[in-house]
């Protein structure tokens, strides 16, 4: 199905301003509409108002041929051996149990969907083999458990949104003979950019028309996703043109394998997989245009990037875009100067004043952490905010993380602010002999920390150089892991309840590059796994993408708006332990064994969390946590007394309460307080004077009831403890 001009009166105007010819849909007969701005009548290549830029032909007519010439060439070659092989049969096990029947260097997971039905072979978008992503296309290699990943899948999903960001570099590539340089999914899993050098051209908004027309002739054209696997030698010569492609292949291991996709005029450097051609992108949109910095290096060059969207139905792309607007509407930076909650200044970038009803709802989400720590035996400390240079060459972070640290010199000796508390906590474990009896030992820290991010990218609470981290390490033995990364999930879990979360579990286990012997990570996997498994929720295997250091949980959130956020860290760590030489006492006591740290956080950072439970309650606090948890309003001067009375009552009992005491209408008063959100408004006039009652309006409802101040109190209470 098309999505046309006669879809523009369902969109909300707001996205019909913003975004004017973001929609690129796709029909099955292999040509594309574009949607144009206003008038959504006149064609592509008649919009006056498209952005031009002079293509770099030269350029183009060098590199391109020569990249698919020595790319087809290679694929002969790799076809034709694969062709000589032995094509025995094979045996694919399906999730269900069912075993098909195949052939090796022959079938591939694509035969096997369409043998299947013909709608999973036209939704399915990439396959697992034994576990390995892998191309839909790519011949099948041995026996093996196949799996199909459709878009709902986070496989699918990703893998369509990495396809389309090369999509999107062909555009971008063909259009302005620009050097590519990566172009992923983003790390939020919303779609996905590409960054590419493009001299002194500056893109924005202006361009989008000139982009997504040429998305739409790659998606038209069917382009297959073809993948080869190359030499270092060939992959250096294959991009000798683009330097920042170069330098990638320089960097990468001696041993890796290199791979190269190809659709259409791209070939590009890439691991993969994708989707088996570009036809299966139905709906596509350019979102915004920015600067980046190649590398994330504000020493090197300066880069443009693109960020787009895409969906395998036009009616998705539709949610999407109005998710956007209403994301907008509740950007945490809005709400919080209207709410007056906090405020940055330029004297201090990255570094947040909290104002009084601010510092309310951060010390309450401590606190709220706190009350759980003595509950569940963690016992909370205080360590320094700044190190000699010393303990950070011990923990590595030296070497590896110096130009994000603040440093100060003192006396001739280089000191850091911390950007983490873990290298203090195993200072704190090793300043004394420890006994197996003391383990597990659970450190908890809201210190503050400090890390210099790069002024261009910080991000209202969501990327800061100042904040504090509901942070924790545990110290324990093997054989103490199951049951504390058991006690960490029920910790999390009961949290994200109270807030109203949704939340993902993935076991990210060995990379290929690791620390420790293998019998020892093998152990801690097998602990994570009989944790999560007892632990009843659903959860995901993520082969090989934990920390070189030690396995992990990864824990993504959900909020209102269905955005997908990582907040809290369950992290083993064999290294620091072994950096920082710490030992405990065995049950022989002339033996000395090395524990395993736990790097533990519920709330990550207590900014960014405030920054998302603002944007997820939409501004709308829950009482617990609201800064405006009353307000009484007097009806006319002559009940002014009591209403002071009944704040004063309410404030001693413990509670957020503010009184009207302006001369302005009643119904004014509570039209301004429904628009700052207090949970209630307590209206007053003479007859509750003369009983000792108020009117009680509950926010977004229209009814309201009368009860006395004590039974209000009493009501308060209950609901303030509701979330335990």
């Amino acid at each position: 199905m098309l999505l046309c001009s006669r879809f523009l009166p369902r969109l909300s105007s707001s996205i019909r301003r913003r975004y004017p010819s973001s929609f690129l849909v796709f029909s099955e007969s292999s040509f594309l509409r574009l949607f144009c701005n206003a008038a959504a009548s006149s064609s592509v290549s008649n919009s006056a108002s498209m952005a031009s830029h002079p293509k770099d032909e030269a350029y183009l007519q060098a590199v391109i041929p020569k990249r698919i010439k020595f790319f087809e060439f290679i694929q002969s070659q790799q076809l034709s051996r694969r062709q000589s092989l032995p094509h025995d049969p094979i045996k694919i096990t399906l999730p269900d149990g069912a075993v098909k029947e195949g052939k090796r260097w022959d079938t591939s997971p694509m035969d096997i969907a369409k043998g299947i039905s013909k709608g999973l072979a036209a939704e399915a978008l990439i396959s697992s083999v034994n576990g390995v992503l892998w191309d839909m296309t790519r011949p099948l290699e041995d026996d093996c458990d196949l799996k199909f990943f459709k878009f709902n899948d986070d496989e699918g999903r990703d893998t369509l949104w990495h396809s389309s960001a090369h999509i999107l570099g062909q555009s971008l590539e063909m259009e302005y003979g620009c050097k590519l340089c990566i172009g992923p999914c983003t790390t939020r899993g919303e779609g996905f950019y590409y960054d590419a050098f493009y001299g002194d051209l500056g893109l924005n908004d202006d361009h989008f028309n000139q982009i997504q027309a040429g998305a739409a002739k790659a998606v038209g054209e069917k382009q297959p996703f073809e993948r080869i696997e190359v030499t270092r030698d060939q992959a250096l010569e294959i991009f000798s043109d683009n330097t920042f492609k170069v330098e990638i292949i320089k960097d990468l291991p001696e041993d890796k394998t290199i791979t190269v996709y190809r659709c259409g005029p791209l070939v590009d450097l890439c691991r993969g997989p994708h989707i088996p051609n570009t036809s299966f992108v139905k709906a596509f949109a350019c979102l915004k245009a920015s600067s980046a910095y190649w590398r994330g290096n504000k020493d090197r060059e300066s880069l443009q990037r693109v960020y787009g969207i895409s969906y395998p139905d036009a009616k998705r792309l539709k949610e999407y875009l109005h998710q956007l607007e209403e994301a907008k509407k509740y950007d945490h930076r809005l709400l919080g100067m209207k709410q007056e909650l906090f405020f940055c200044d330029p004297l201090s970038p990255g570094s947040w004043f909290f104002l009084p009803h601010g510092a309310l709802i951060y010390n309450k989400l401590t606190e709220f952490i706190r009350s759980q720590y003595r509950k569940r035996g963690y016992q909370e400390v205080i360590t320094p905010n700044i190190y000699n240079m010393k303990l950070w060459e011990t923990s590595g972070h030296a070497a590896n993380y110096k130009e994000n640290m603040f440093l100060i010199e003192i006396e001739k000796q280089e000191f850091g602010l911390k950007p983490m508390n873990c290298p203090g906590h195993c200072v704190m474990f090793g300043h004394r002999v420890r006994s197996y009896r003391e383990l597990p030992l659970r450190l908890a820290d809201f210190g503050a920390l400090h890390r210099n991010e790069a002024s261009g990218a910080l991000t209202g609470l969501t990327r800061v150089r100042r904040f504090q981290q509901d942070d924790a390490h545990i110290f324990c033995r093997e054989s103490q892991i199951k049951d504390e990364v058991r006690g960490v999930l029920e910790f999390i879990d009961y949290v994200y309840r109270v807030f109203g979360f949704n939340y993902e579990l993935k076991l990210s286990t060995r990379p290929e590059k690791y620390l420790g012997d293998l019998a020892t990570w093998d152990k801690a996997e097998a602990a994570l796994t009989e944790a999560l498994n007892e632990f009843d929720k659903p959860w995901q295997m993520n082969e090989g993408d934990g920390a070189f250091y030690g396995p992990k949980i990864d824990i993504s959130v959900s909020d209102a708006l269905n955005r997908k956020f990582q907040c809290a860290t369950l992290q083993l760590d064999f290294q620091l332990p072994q950096r920082f030489d710490l030992e405990y006492s065995a049950e022989d006591e002339a033996k000395r064994e090395r524990p395993v740290m736990i790097h533990r956080a519920i709330l990550g950072s207590v900014e960014r969390m405030f920054a998302i439970l603002l944007e997820h309650y939409k501004g709308k606090w829950p009482f617990w946590l609201s800064p405006r948890q009353a307000i009484v309003c007097p009806v006319s001067e002559k009940s002014q007394a009591y209403a002071l009375q009944v704040q004063d009552q309410i404030f001693e009992a413990g509670f957020h309460v503010d009184a009207d005491t302006t001369d302005r209408k009643i119904q004014k008063k509570v039209r301004e307080a429904q628009l700052a959100q207090y949970n209630y408004i307590l209206v007053v006039g003479e007859e509750e004077a003369k009983t000792g009652q108020v009117s009680v309006r509950v926010r977004d409802k229209a009814d309201h009831s009368v009860m006395s101040v004590e039974s209000l109190l009493q009501h308060f209470k209950d609901e303030a403890a509701a979330y335990h």
